[in-house]
């Protein structure tokens, strides 16, 4: 994609009597590309896409609801939006889930090392010895 400032001095360049392959050498551009925008009559102002509708959006406010109750498994709640219709996969979902999801705080077990013996069976009383 060309600028506008670049757009106008390859019309000035053009204009000085400099050749495509001239002009491509200076800027450090394509002659294809240099020659598609001497074609032009101005310069064409970016544009970003309007963005679509995602498959998921009828679905998140579900989606939300079930994560501020506890389930945050992607896999269970894929299974219960295509009961409801859905028709994408799991990577979307799991996109969308991600920013949402807790932080984890802390780990789910401790590890802790005993003593050799400490905690075995015979010591627990489970095994008669």
């Amino acid at each position: 994609m060309v600028k506008n400032g670049e757009f106008f001095l390859i019309k000035d360049m053009k204009q000085r009597g400099m050749t495509i392959n001239q002009i491509s050498n200076e800027l450090g551009r394509d002659r294809k590309t240099i020659r598609k925008w001497l074609k032009e009559s101005e310069a064409k102002i970016y544009k970003r896409k309007p963005s679509s509708r995602c498959i998921l959006d009828p679905f998140k406010t579900y989606i939300r609801q079930r994560m501020q109750e506890g389930c945050l498994n992607a896999i269970v709640l894929l299974d219960e939006i295509k009961e409801q219709g859905y028709s994408g996969g799991i990577t979307t979902l799991r996109l969308f889930m991600n920013p949402i999801r807790p932080t984890v705080v802390s780990k789910a077990t401790e590890r802790f090392e005993t003593p050799p013996g400490k905690q075995s069976p015979s010591r627990l009383g489970n095994i008669p010895g």
